[in-house]
């Protein structure tokens, strides 16, 4: 449809698509995989509500971050005993502190869940989880100006 210096305008199937140069995308028959559309906040930043086995949380988007991370406080409202897991020591945007290494049963936001998925559980961690790359790598994502789109791959 169009072409510029940094950018390619397509149509598929009647809709819309700009890339910019270098990026992918991939085609999905319609109806196929759970998806889930996030807004940005004020502030840019993608929060959602969630599960985390069978627990409501509140997750923050956090592609930087290689694990799903939640606080021990949140850890112990839903019933997980992290104690158990492999111990260390993690860097935060706050300092170094203790981390768990453990595995959720299940992690579910919007129509996508997942079963097994690696987890943190950081000493003294936000009031909110952060759902990184644990989860979100099993996911196809469409970053659109103020909109996410996490649509399941497997």
């Amino acid at each position: 449809m169009a072409v510029d210096r940094e950018t390619a305008t397509f149509e598929v199937d009647g809709q819309r698509r700009t890339l910019r140069m270098g990026q992918a995308y991939v085609s999905r028959a319609a109806g196929t995989g759970s998806s889930v559309t996030i807004k940005a906040d004020a502030r840019g930043m993608f929060w959602t509500a969630g599960q985390v086995n069978g627990g409501n949380v509140r997750f923050l988007v956090d592609t930087g971050a290689t694990t799903i991370s939640l606080s021990a406080a949140d850890a112990r409202r839903l019933g997980i005993d992290y104690l158990k897991g492999p111990r260390g020591v993690v860097q935060t945007a706050a300092g170094p502190t203790t981390a768990y290494k453990i595995t959720l049963d299940s992690v579910q936001v919007g129509d996508i869940a997942m079963n097994q998925v690696e987890a943190l559980v950081i000493e003294a961690g936000p009031p909110f989880v952060l759902l990184g790359m644990s989860f979100l790598k099993r996911t196809e994502i469409r970053h659109e100006g103020e909109t996410m789109v996490l649509i399941k791959r497997f």
